[in-house]
């Protein structure tokens, strides 16, 4: 009997999903998922803001295989708070098929942060979502991202776009390459070249060092049609968004499932449909390979990239 009651109301990944229609290219990195727990094994962290259900990295790994992708991008979830070992130990365990994304503290040694980068990690994670996690100083953010700065990791950042004038200072002073999380939650009742997206492309535009996730349209979708009974059009409403960013800015753009779906209210997504979901914003193959291999292969396994002449 775990120790752990799912937060009320908590809805399940998606079990059995379909096989997708779209066959992602040979190589397709899914760069946004997660793993939690188990929580017998590892704890939820005691200030964690929900309890999720169970989500192993053999699931997690037999969902790559089913999706027909090649490799992982393992992000730590917040309910694990700072204590990595589960995210790590599905690296350890993925014979170099994942890599992964962290979050630490100040109080984080060297010698932790090499042991991480020996595991596969890359970058580290600022969650800016309030209702997600409590605030944590920017100056200790910035003091965290001039030392993984040395590694040759990355930053991510997940905030809503109604918060984006007052990060942007702190944004843009960061020392690496810097990955939006779902293109900044834009709101889709807004239009696409209203103020609020246009503000967001004009941080792209203006900052080369800015990449974007192109994820989780379950997330963003107001109107939908929702990723479930077959279908092949879903979450219309995000389209528009998420295909100007890949348009505009193609080798700067990944994407990832988000399984297993933390925290989602209204309906759990078909893995497979959500594959579906990407030759809608990818519309190309030429797009398909940079948005699914060659973006994130440069970016989690450059040792592995050739650079063409």
């Amino acid at each position: 009997m775990s120790e752990f009651t799912k937060t009320p109301g908590w809805l399940d990944w998606y079990t059995g999903p379909s096989k997708p229609r779209f066959q992602v290219p040979a190589g397709a990195v899914d760069a946004h998922c997660h793993v939690f727990g188990p929580g017998a094994e590892f704890p939820y962290a005691p200030e964690r803001k929900y309890t999720p259900c169970d989500a192993s990295k053999a699931q997690l790994y037999a969902l790559r295989d089913h999706l027909g992708f090649a490799r992982n991008v393992v992000v730590q979830a917040t309910c694990h708070g700072a204590d990595n070992r589960a995210m790590v130990d599905a690296l350890v365990h993925s014979g170099g098929k994942a890599r992964g994304v962290a979050t630490v503290k100040r109080s984080v040694t060297d010698e932790e942060l090499q042991a991480m980068h020996d595991a596969g990690v890359r970058g580290v994670r600022f969650n800016f979502v309030k209702r997600l996690v409590d605030f944590t100083p920017k100056d200790e953010l910035m003091e965290i991202a001039a030392r993984i700065h040395k590694l040759g990791w990355h930053v991510v950042i997940y905030f809503e776009a109604v918060d984006l004038p007052e990060l942007w200072d702190f944004f843009t002073a960061l020392p690496t390459t810097v990955v939006v999380d779902h293109m900044g939650r834009p709101d889709v009742n807004k239009p696409v070249d209203g103020p609020e997206f246009e503000l967001f492309l004009k941080f792209m535009r203006q900052h080369p060092n800015v990449w974007s996730k192109v994820s989780c349209p379950e997330r963003l979708s107001v109107t939908g049609p929702k990723a479930l009974n077959g279908e092949q059009n879903a979450y219309t409403d995000v389209i528009p968004f998420a295909r100007r960013v890949v348009q505009e800015f193609p080798d700067r753009v990944l994407w990832g499932t988000d399984w297993p779906h933390p925290n989602l209210k209204d309906h759990m997504p078909d893995d497979g449909l959500l594959v579906d979901f990407i030759p809608h914003i990818a519309t190309t193959p030429e797009l398909q390979k940079k948005l699914l291999v060659d973006n994130p292969m440069r970016l989690y396994w450059p040792e592995e990239v050739t650079v063409e002449d």
